[in-house]
C-alpha cells in the first residue's frame, strides 16, 4: 500500500472560501494504484508554511509520495515549486516534462507550468496544477510510473531492463 499525502496551497481554501475539488480527484485516482491518502492539508500560498509540511509528511509522517495541488502558475503568491525545492534533495525532471508535454496537446498555457517533481529521503513529492481537469490530465500521465519510481527510490527494485 502507497501512502499519500495531499497538500493544497490555496489562499481561498484555507480560509474556507473555496471547495478543494482538485483533492477529490487525487484521491479518486490513487486508488488506482493501491495508494491510500494518510495525510491532507489546505494551507495558504506561503513558502515556509508548504515547506513546513512537505518536511513533516516526508520526515515525519514517513509518506511515500506527496502530491501537492495548486500554486504552480506565474502568479506572484504563486510558490509551491520553490517550497518544493527548498526540500527536495533530487530533481525528476521526467515526471514535469511529461506533464507538460500532455497538457500541451490541450492548450499552450501547459508551457507556463512551474510544476517540479523530486525526492526527499524514500519521498516522491510531484507538483500538480490547481484546476481538477488539470489534475486529472496530468496525475494520469505520470500516475502508471510512480509504483515503479517507488520501488526504485526505496531500494525495493532496480531492474529498470525488460527481459
Amino acid at each position: 500500500m502507497i501512502k499519500v499525502a495531499i497538500l493544497t496551497a490555496s489562499d481561498k481554501g484555507s480560509r474556507g472560501e473555496r471547495e478543494d475539488s482538485s483533492a477529490q480527484v487525487i484521491r479518486e485516482l490513487v486508488a488506482g494504484i493501491d495508494a491510500q491518502v494518510v495525510a491532507y492539508d489546505v494551507v495558504p500560498d506561503e513558502r515556509k508554511v508548504l515547506t513546513d509540511k512537505l518536511v513533516e509528511y516526508a520526515d515525519l509522517v514517513r509518506v511515500d509520495l506527496i502530491l501537492t495541488t495548486g500554486g504552480t502558475g506565474l502568479g506572484p503568491r504563486d510558490v509551491t515549486p520553490e517550497a518544493t525545492m527548498d526540500v527536495v534533495e533530487r530533481v525528476i525532471p521526467g515526471i514535469a516534462e511529461a506533464m507538460r508535454i500532455k497538457g500541451l496537446e490541450k492548450t499552450p498555457h501547459a508551457m507556463i507550468s512551474r510544476a517540479i517533481a523530486g525526492s526527499r529521503g524514500p519521498t516522491l513529492i510531484i507538483n500538480l496544477p490547481g484546476s481538477p481537469r488539470a489534475v486529472r490530465e496530468n496525475l494520469e500521465v505520470v500516475l502508471p510510473a510512480i509504483p515503479h519510481a517507488l520501488e526504485v527510490l526505496q531500494g525495493r527494485g532496480g531492474e529498470c531492463a525488460r527481459r
